[in-house]
């Protein structure tokens, strides 16, 4: 993720400048699921990582990341977890779908190619975004920790995740 573009003002003729340290290089990569539980709160689980731009450093999530969540969301929710994951290369990986062989408390559905409008987390990070759009974060430090205080907001908003999902006019278990 890099920072949004938005509109903003300034003076007339004068352009708005917004200085930026370091070479611009950097990422945020995060992994997020959204939780259902008829009768339950619904949940905002999510992993971040920086990327600096450094040679041999991972640029993304890979398998054995996602997995992590995954066991960290089966930990906190303490059941059963019923998957439903778009196509991304990490999530459909001969690699993944060993790792997701070796835990019996998951189910994994395929969501079919090119419908971001049936996955609640493209809502999140449609929210996130905007939430973000026109800050100025002058380090890749400083936007990751916007990033992670937007997050931690929105798992804290009452209905916010349930929106998400009313959104995609999916039924929640």
């Amino acid at each position: 993720m890099r920072p949004a573009k938005a509109r903003t003002w300034a003076p007339r003729g004068h352009t708005p400048v917004v200085r930026v340290t370091g070479k611009g290089s950097g990422r945020i990569s995060i992994a997020a699921m959204t939780c259902h539980r008829s009768g339950q709160k619904s949940r905002l689980i999510y992993r971040m990582m920086i990327h600096r731009g450094r040679k041999g450093e991972k640029k993304g999530f890979r398998e054995h990341d996602f997995a992590a969540l995954l066991d960290t969301a089966h930990q906190q929710l303490g059941g059963p977890i019923v998957l439903v994951w778009d196509n991304l290369g990490g999530h459909t990986s001969a690699l993944m779908r060993r790792l997701i062989a070796t835990r019996t408390w998951l189910r994994v559905y395929q969501l079919p190619s090119y419908a971001p409008e049936l996955n609640p987390v493209e809502s999140v990070w449609s929210h996130l975004k905007r939430s973000l759009a026109n800050l100025a974060a002058g380090t890749i430090i400083h936007m990751a920790s916007l990033t992670r205080t937007r997050l931690k907001r929105m798992q804290y908003i009452p209905g916010l995740v349930d929106a998400f999902l009313t959104g995609t006019k999916l039924r929640p278990p």
